[in-house]
């Protein structure tokens, strides 16, 4: 089994602050739901 490549963030999409992901779940038209990379070693 593969490690994931990423990590969730939730961010609102007009402003670009960090929310919770089940919040940015819930708001399909004002937030996103982005994949962070993860730091390589």
């Amino acid at each position: 089994m593969s490690k994931p490549k990423g990590y969730k963030i939730g961010r609102d999409a007009g402003s670009g602050q960090f929310i919770p992901v089940k919040e940015a779940q819930t708001r399909k038209s004002t937030a996103v739901v982005e994949v962070m990379p993860r730091k390589k070693k």
